[in-house]
């Protein structure tokens, strides 16, 4: 009897652990689930660009050459539409492809009628731009350019629209600016949170660089003499140091001053177009100035307590110590330049073209027609 009441409780003991065999299976349902919903997803994505025709496929993919080539040999291509009613401006800014976007809108015999057409969805192109079913993003350095970037394009898109389009309505109802805004709700709650916790860790370190370029103007570098003058006074490097230290600590109190103007100004869409971007580069080009300067003004004091000394181990061990973090500083926000720079051509080719409009040039410059005749 003991024997079989051993044997019904290893019974009840193997039935209660569960076996390795059922754990596998179970995983590999969980990985069989996950590769079905990731088969939807890219059948979804099939099936909207079987609906497309050749020259539709090339601009949702942005592939510049084949969308020349096909209007070239065949230019009422342009006219194809989708089985959604969606013809190639909608398709060109739903999947955000900014090239096919600047040369249609250069074909300005057919832009009106294009930019006029509402496809099934009652959508209309700037329906297109709030909709974020084909958004992937792009290589933006946080959530905030991200956003800033769908504002910007939701605006330039507006400019090529009948001005009443802005206030039709979808088949649920919904204007442009009320899909934008519920679309991008999540991404907005991205940029918040990013740009705060970048704001935040952006001012300490400013904070704490002020602190060291603060405390290191009072500590003069070779001493003061029974005058009180500094030693060191007549020498090139002691004049380096002292400007550098002062550019480091005006460059460092500014960028703490432009983080805390971003962490106390509203979060809305309205603010992530412009002003917030704006500030968080300008706080981090400051920042980075500030750093600069300050392992400068190290280097220059090295060179003043050193200078009698011509080894070539030391200027090597000094301009070494003196750019690492500077470079590594710059490597690690390289994207945020990246981006800066962008903004800053797009800008400069505007003030050019401004500037050298034909109401800008003085009358004599200008070439006048017919006058060789």
């Amino acid at each position: 009897m003991t024997n079989i009441g051993n044997a019904y409780s290893l019974g009840d003991n193997k039935a209660q652990s569960p076996s390795p065999d059922i754990t596998i299976e179970e995983d590999e349902t969980k990985e069989q689930s996950k590769r079905i919903t990731i088969g939807e997803d890219e059948t979804k994505e099939q099936s909207n660009q079987t609906s497309y025709s050749p020259l539709l496929i090339a601009a949702s993919n942005g592939i510049v050459e084949i969308f020349d080539n096909m209007l070239k040999v065949y230019p009422q291509g342009i006219e194809h539409i989708s089985k959604d009613e969606q013809n190639i401006l909608h398709v060109a800014i739903s999947h955000r492809q900014r090239e096919i976007f600047k040369r249609i809108k250069k074909m300005k015999m057919i832009i009106n009628r294009l930019a006029s057409r509402i496809d099934n969805k009652g959508y209309t192109i700037l329906h297109h731009v709030a909709d974020m079913s084909n958004y992937h993003g792009r290589n933006q350095p946080g959530p905030a350019f991200q956003l800033q970037l769908e504002l910007k394009w939701f605006e330039r898109v507006q400019r090529i629209i009948p001005t009443h389009y802005v206030m039709h309505h979808d088949k649920k109802g919904m204007t442009p600016h009320e899909l934008f805004e519920t679309e991008h709700a999540e991404l907005l709650e991205k940029a918040q949170k990013w740009i705060k916790e970048t704001s935040q860790s952006c001012s300490a370190v400013s904070v704490l660089v002020a602190t060291v370029v603060f405390a290191a103007a009072y500590t003069i570098p070779g001493g003061n003499d029974l005058s009180g003058r500094p030693n060191f006074i007549n020498s090139p490097f002691f004049l380096f140091f002292t400007v550098m230290d002062v550019v480091s600590l005006a460059c460092s109190l500014t960028s703490v001053v432009m983080f805390l103007s971003i962490l106390s100004s509203p979060f809305e869409y309205e603010n992530f177009h412009r002003s917030l971007p704006r500030k968080l580069r300008i706080g981090f080009t400051l920042l980075f100035f500030s750093v600069t300067t300050t392992m400068l003004s190290f280097a220059a004091t090295i060179f003043l307590i050193l200078h009698f000394e011509r080894k070539t181990w030391t200027s090597t061990l000094i301009y070494t110590a003196s750019f690492l973090p500077v470079t590594m500083f710059a490597l690690m926000q390289f994207p945020l330049y990246a981006s800066f720079t962008n903004t800053l051509q797009t800008l400069i080719k505007k003030i050019v073209k401004k500037t050298l409009s034909p109401k800008i040039v003085p009358r004599f410059l200008r070439t006048r027609k017919g006058k060789n005749h």
